[in-house]
């Protein structure tokens, strides 16, 4: 694939996940939203169905992963990086999701920042901001050697 066509492909994924962003009240119904937008250490959680929560948030993350990954796979064509990608982004996604159903099933007020930075783990594309540079590092370095 040409170099021009890949930074095509890239941008337009870039802005598929911005899109994501931009129509998240759309896409997803998720009533810790609004709540994050308030003063949120100060007031009760809302009332909220733990399953729901879940799989709109699992939903989001597997979205946003999977234009990570083909971003990832695009820059950097090679299996390897491809293999590791969904390896880390299967093991972050069990970690996480587990940590954030577990502080959520006992919502208070002490764990609301904690809540809050693990979602945002999860409904954010941030490892793909890690893992580019990373998988760029190592190409670098390789043709170093």
């Amino acid at each position: 694939m040409n170099r021009y066509l890949r930074f095509c492909l890239i941008g337009l994924l870039i802005i598929a996940l911005a899109m994501v962003r931009f129509f998240e009240q759309d896409l997803f119904s998720d009533p810790l939203l609004a709540f994050f937008k308030t003063e949120f250490n100060q007031v009760d959680a809302p009332e909220f169905n733990i399953i729901q929560v879940l799989r709109t948030t699992s939903w989001r993350y597997f979205l946003n992963s999977a234009i990570s990954i083909l971003i990832i796979w695009i820059a950097f064509p090679a299996k390897k990086n491809l293999l590791f990608s969904l390896a880390f982004f299967g093991f972050a996604y069990v970690v996480l999701i587990s940590l954030f159903w577990y502080f959520i099933s006992d919502m208070t007020s002490e764990v609301h920042l904690f809540i809050f930075y693990i979602r945002r783990f999860l409904i954010q594309p941030i490892f793909v901001l890690i893992l580019l540079p990373a998988f760029y590092y190592q190409k670098k370095i390789q043709h170093i050697k």
